[in-house]
């Protein structure tokens, strides 16, 4: 598995790496058997260290856990304990979807874009209808069932997540509606 271990604006010892290493990667073993990568950033705000990991799993699922606390190993302990619960929430699921899936996820290209907000002029309507794009980008798209989608978005913590459904190759979308549940839009099916 490949570490990617940084601090933002603060110095990350070698010894705080190796503890990194050695502690989420008990973790990590524990309950994903087939990991990837996990990218561990450390970043001070105020008075408070901050921990904020992220795990690839070959399954394509990604788990994310922050901690915050006043001493740098302690949030990383709180972080720690977070990925640990929520993997440990879902091992069945994991493992479940590990026995299924004999390779890796397959992910399509995509753009992403961010749109300006639009400025309303004094009598309150919207002076250009033509959104203003400020920054063009390359995204991934996964190739994954219905059920991995609703896994990886509360896995992530994700509000919502775009993705190819892999039983008809349609696009479709899971999010987190305002009442807790989980909303799905399959634009194949509205006929």
């Amino acid at each position: 598995m490949r570490y990617q271990i940084s601090g933002k604006q603060i110095d990350i010892g070698e010894a705080l790496q190796t503890h990194v290493k050695s502690e989420l990667g008990e973790v990590i073993e524990k309950y994903a058997q087939r990991p990837t990568e996990a990218t561990i950033v450390f970043s001070r705000v105020a008075h408070e260290h901050v921990c904020e990991s992220t795990i690839h799993l070959s399954t394509g699922l990604t788990a994310q856990a922050t901690g915050r606390a006043t001493e740098i190993y302690a949030a990383f302990e709180s972080c720690r304990e977070k990925m640990d619960k929520q993997l440990r929430r879902y091992k069945r699921r994991l493992r479940d979807h590990h026995r299924e899936r004999t390779a890796p996820v397959e992910f399509g290209p995509g753009s992403s874009y961010i749109l300006a907000a639009s400025e309303e002029a004094e009598d309150g309507e919207v002076e250009n209808l033509q959104p203003m794009v400020i920054a063009e980008m390359e995204t991934k798209v996964p190739s994954i069932t219905v059920g991995e989608a609703v896994m990886q978005l509360e896995l992530a913590g994700q509000s919502m997540l775009v993705f190819r459904n892999e039983g008809h190759g349609g696009v479709n979308v899971v999010y987190r509606r305002d009442d807790g549940n989980i909303g799905w839009i399959d634009p194949r099916n509205s006929k």
